[in-house]
């Protein structure tokens, strides 16, 4: 079963942006694309919001998901998140072949 995580990352003064990039730079996106079960995990920038940052995080199924959330990237996510005083608002979505 897999599913779409939106994460909407939300700050001040372009603080959402500079999270993404050092994410980039830190090479934590990298990491969380390699991870068994990742099947997306890209950041885009809304035109009419220009202090959140959308993350589309996909998963094959919750295990892998579960496995992610217990990994040590985590901690850096969280301590990144954390420097930026960013809020976060998540959605989740599954795929449409499955709701049938």
């Amino acid at each position: 079963m897999s599913f779409t995580i939106h994460l909407y990352y939300t700050g001040k003064n372009g603080s959402a942006r500079q999270f993404a990039k050092e994410m980039m730079e830190n090479g934590i996106v990298d990491a969380v694309r390699a991870e068994e079960g990742n099947e997306q995990y890209a950041y885009f920038f809304p035109m009419e919001d220009e202090e959140t940052v959308l993350l589309i995080d996909r998963w094959r199924d919750q295990a892998a998901l579960d496995a992610h959330h217990k990994s040590p990237m985590m901690q850096q996510i969280a301590q990144l998140r954390e420097k930026h005083h960013l809020r976060l608002r998540v959605e989740r979505y599954r795929d449409e072949e499955e709701k049938a």
